[in-house]
């Protein structure tokens, strides 16, 4: 016999993946994490799901969970923030640049937002239900198969990046082209959001990050990161091959 969680069933995928398939939506299903068996309460959580946007932007994305602000409208608790896995987290958004190439459309990171609130590390993969679906299909496919291969690469840099708009090409192109992980995103609108909690909270993955990484040089001039820990820079994390996945 097979193990359940809450009567869904856990399938084994690759020697060290297993696929858990649960009714609801995922922003909202925060005991997931007291639900899992013991030995799962620690690893990290990926969640495939379909992105929907506003304006319709077809991509396919990777992102953090949590919220910087007050609000919890698609899940979690507001002001809370999820470990994150930031070189799992760059190897799935590097996985995932061919197969978005192929129909036409970008891989990207998001910034950090919506739930659901865990206390293990975790992040999205998700596809814009924007793309026809037929693409969807092929594209989902190419990411099961890269999904359950995910590997850290220990040459990844980990940092913090500060800046920019809901999507991050910025970020996502310093994570292709370069050694650089990145674990919460904060887009320039949620710095008004920041205390100290949340601050603290932005240190929290495996493994923590170096230090932050800022779009604009302005935004690094703000109290709050020079007593948060060390400003990087772009260049300082080697190129990565190219051609590399």
């Amino acid at each position: 016999m097979g193990e359940f969680v809450d009567g869904s069933a856990l399938r084994q995928l690759a020697p060290e993946v297993e696929l858990l398939r649960r009714p609801g939506l995922h922003i909202y299903d925060a005991h997931l994490g007291s639900a899992l068996p013991p030995r799962l309460r620690s690893v990290p959580l990926v969640f495939p799901s379909r992105h929907r946007s506003e304006s319709g932007i077809g991509c396919l994305a990777v992102h953090p969970i949590g919220n910087f602000g007050p609000s919890a409208e698609v899940g979690g608790e507001p002001g809370r923030l999820v470990p994150t896995s930031a070189r799992l987290m760059a190897d799935a958004l590097r996985q995932a640049a061919e197969p978005a190439a192929a129909i036409g459309v970008h891989a990207t990171y998001e910034a950090t937002h919506h739930g659901p609130l865990l206390h293990q590390p975790a992040f999205f993969v998700e596809i814009a239900d924007s793309i026809p679906a037929a693409d969807q299909r092929e594209v989902a496919v190419s990411l099961a198969t890269a999904l359950a291969d995910l590997t850290e690469d220990p040459a990844d840099r980990v940092a913090v990046g500060v800046g920019g708009g809901h999507y991050a090409p910025h970020f996502t192109e310093l994570a292709i082209t370069r050694h650089w992980a990145f674990g919460h995103i904060v887009p320039r609108h949620a710095l008004e959001l920041l205390s100290p909690e949340i601050l603290r909270q932005l240190k929290v993955g495996l493994p923590p990050p170096e230090g932050a990484l800022f779009q604009r040089a302005a935004d690094a001039d703000r109290r709050e990161w020079k007593e948060w820990g060390p400003r990087l820079r772009d260049s300082e994390a080697p190129p990565r091959p190219t051609g590399a996945p």
